[in-house]
């Protein structure tokens, strides 16, 4: 058993990190920004002991020494999973966005180096964001841990769309570079998934509240997208299952100290999506776009970007979830929340 801080618990990436950490007998101090996060996570794991499962409270992870309290736990950890990064497409100004990802993140290795000796391994989750280079040809392109987006400051500031791509980015390189420069006694392994989809687990009180990966299901299952299939954008995908196994592994596995780990299942496009919702649940079959309608969510014609995920299928042992499974699983699970009724 390892005992581990988790941050951002209340997350859709988060709470399944939290499943895999519990399952495996870990110990888990999971950070949330309210008690009320934290009560809920408490009720979704009744079963589980106080010395098993508490919370820290940081309410700003962008915060000076944020951190500082939450990783001077008794007894002491020795892992700590990075999760808690903003992830939308809907900031009016890019620092909304690089502020909280590159001090959270540099500010938890901070802490952790002061205040947390016995830590070993930390765990951040990056993104294919910082792997992705969207301003070349994508043809030809296989991507691997080996690439980097080349975006700038200013262009962050082009677009909400950059500004993510930017937060993940400068938030990743500072990670790397506070290795480099301080020389820790703990090493770092990074995970860089793609969109992830997959069942939710976390608390949920409405459609509204849904993780922004999570909307495009909604919006096709609502009817919402039935005139018009949403661009796909990304062509990756993983399964959130898998990717919160991922991030387990990569505490509990030597070979994964200093390394990044693109944690990819397959292509994808957001017809597809549609066409796996309507052979499997024909209910809603009449939401759909179909036609024209879906063009919008199929793969460009001058082909789409390659990916290499060995490392992780061979360092980590992934053995990635099919799509049909990722979308099965997700409707499933949105349905009491009544994306089938807005």
């Amino acid at each position: 058993m390892t005992r581990v801080l988790l941050t951002g618990g209340s997350g859709f990436i988060a709470a399944h990190v939290l499943e895999v950490l519990l399952a495996r007998g870990h110990s888990v101090v999971t950070t949330v920004r309210s008690q009320t996060k934290a009560d809920a996570i408490r009720r979704a794991h009744p079963e589980i002991a106080n010395d098993r499962l508490s919370f820290a409270i940081v309410e700003d992870i962008a915060q000076p020494n944020a951190f500082d309290q939450a990783v001077a736990t008794d007894p002491p950890l020795e892992a700590v999973i990075h999760t808690a990064s903003p992830y939308h497409f809907h900031a009016q100004d890019a620092q909304e966005l690089l502020i909280p990802a590159i001090t959270g993140t540099t500010g938890i290795l901070k802490s952790v180096q002061k205040h947390a000796p016995l830590v070993k391994r930390v765990v951040v989750t990056s993104s294919f964001a910082a792997i992705n280079d969207v301003f070349a040809s994508s043809a030809d392109k296989v991507y691997s841990e080996a690439d980097w987006s080349p975006i700038t400051k200013e262009q962050a500031n082009v677009s909400p769309a950059n500004a993510y791509r930017a937060s993940k980015t400068f938030a990743e390189r500072a990670a790397w570079e506070f290795i480099e420069r301080e020389k820790p006694n703990f090493t770092l392994s990074v995970i860089n998934p793609p969109l992830v989809l997959g069942p939710i687990v976390h608390n949920l009180t409405s459609p509204d509240t849904l993780n922004t990966s999570s909307q495009r299901i909604r919006d096709l299952v609502s009817g919402t997208a039935k005139t018009r299939c949403p661009p796909t954008g990304n062509y990756l995908f993983v399964d959130v299952r898998d990717l919160g196994l991922a991030h387990v592994l990569a505490v509990e596995k030597a070979a994964a100290g200093g390394k990044r780990f693109f944690v990819v299942s397959s292509h994808f496009s957001n017809a597809e999506i549609a066409k796996i919702i309507g052979e499997e649940f024909p209910e809603y079959k009449a939401r759909l776009p179909t036609g024209d309608a879906l063009k919008p969510g199929e793969y460009p014609t001058d082909g789409v970007y390659g990916f290499d995920n060995t490392r992780a299928r061979e360092i980590l042992g992934i053995q990635f979830r099919p799509l049909r499974e990722s979308i099965v699983d997700a409707v499933k699970s949105l349905l009491p929340l009544g994306i089938d009724k807005t």
